[in-house]
């Protein structure tokens, strides 16, 4: 075990603090990217599905993020949320993140960046804002978690060794992201473009093959809509199930838990589609456990055996976040307008061809999430170990 670090504050060690920028998102590239509360709460920052934002150079300069950099959300339930920024395009940072940016000559960013992220600060700040209706926490508060600074060299070992496991996470998450776009555009080229075996020798009728039909989701599957027990029955502890009543945890397929709740009402069974039914309406995930649903979700399950099918059908039809196939967007999603949402439904010997194809797809996925899992799992485990001495580096 090595000599005891002097441990500080995240203040001390700053070379700023400092809050973001107000303005409205835009979809349109008309700036830099716009990175808000609801960029970093996913295990890792979708830079394209950002928006953008109008600003002068001069605000510009002021909010621009760099690679060392450290956003913390400040409000809400996501309070104490961060993420280190290791890459980025052109981006600035909103009003409710709070940017932290390391003076190097003191800390190395890198590891003080792993530290912030971790559960261990996140629970640090819900500590201090706890027993709040709306949970704020200003820079101040933010800034004065205490941590453990050895030196430059052990610093920059500890951020190598975490590292290789971010590396690690990042491979699998992209090699899942290259397995759901190949069944997607297998997806896309057998039931949008209409390429599908035996087409050749079909009649298509107004857009519609022999022998297949448009049906409302509500004949093809089951549908439980969320609905919020009392705030008084959550809690960070793992008592009860996983609660989720919303995108907050949502991964690139599945959900990761934070919350549990000790009162079940809607339940979505593993398996379920999970369907954001609040802005961003359409956003899906696959729920791999038994978990409680609140009002800003529906878990919805095939009724014939088309679970795999239906996942595919329902992220084309909501192609883009808010907006649903003809182009309509929408900031919510009322039981009626889900029940109702059209989707194509084959002939069965079809949809069976595609599960062939999609299934040992959708195995490979999972078995890659397990693994993502089990190292950010022991990722947690090492980082206390690394930053008490416990583990040499």
């Amino acid at each position: 075990m090595r000599t005891a670090a002097p441990v500080v504050s995240l203040a001390e060690i700053a070379e700023f603090v400092q809050y973001g920028y107000t303005a409205s998102a835009s979809e349109h590239p008309i700036g830099p990217r716009f990175l808000r509360i609801t960029d970093i709460v996913s295990p890792q920052i979708d830079w394209e599905s950002v928006p953008y934002c109008e600003i002068d150079e001069k605000m510009k300069s002021k909010f621009l993020l760099a690679p060392g950099d450290i956003v913390i959300a400040r409000t809400g339930a996501t309070v104490g949320y961060a993420k280190l920024i290791r890459h980025n395009p052109e981006s600035v940072f909103a009003s409710y993140l709070v940017r932290i940016r390391i003076n190097r000559e003191l800390a190395v960013p890198g590891y003080v960046g792993r530290i912030v992220e971790s559960d261990i600060y996140k629970q640090f700040v819900i500590s201090q804002v706890s027993g709040a209706a709306q949970p704020n926490a200003n820079a101040k508060t933010l800034s004065a978690f205490r941590l453990p600074i050895p030196n430059h060299s052990i610093q920059s070992r500890i951020g190598g060794i975490l590292s290789a496991y971010d590396d690690l996470i990042e491979n699998n998450r992209r090699r899942i992201a290259l397995l759901e776009q190949a069944a997607r555009l297998l997806y896309k080229e057998w039931f949008v473009h209409l390429r599908f075996p035996g087409h050749e020798h079909t009649k298509i009728i107004n857009g519609v093959p022999e022998g297949w039909e448009r049906k409302a989701l509500s004949e093809i599957a089951d549908i439980t809509m969320g609905q919020s027990p009392k705030s008084i029955y959550y809690n960070q502890n793992g008592h009860g199930l996983p609660f989720h009543q919303g995108v907050t945890n949502f991964g690139v397929r599945f959900p990761s838990h934070e919350t549990y709740c000790t009162v079940q009402r809607r339940i979505g069974e593993p398996g379920d589609i999970l369907f954001s039914v609040r802005a961003p309406v359409g956003r899906i995930n696959i729920t791999p456990d038994k978990i409680i649903i609140g009002r800003g979700l529906a878990a919805i399950r095939s009724n014939c055996d088309q679970q795999n099918y239906l996942f595919y059908a329902l992220k084309s039809h909501f192609f883009k976040e808010d907006m649903i196939g003809g182009g309509v967007i929408f900031a919510a999603i009322t039981k009626k307008d889900l029940y109702g949402v059209e989707l194509m439904q084959p002939i069965k010997r079809i949809v069976e061809m595609f599960m062939e194809h999609v299934v040992p797809i959708d195995l490979q996925i999972e078995n890659l999430q397990q693994t993502i899992v089990r190292l950010a799992h022991a990722c947690d485990l090492l980082l206390p170990k690394l930053m008490n001495g416990e583990v040499a580096v």
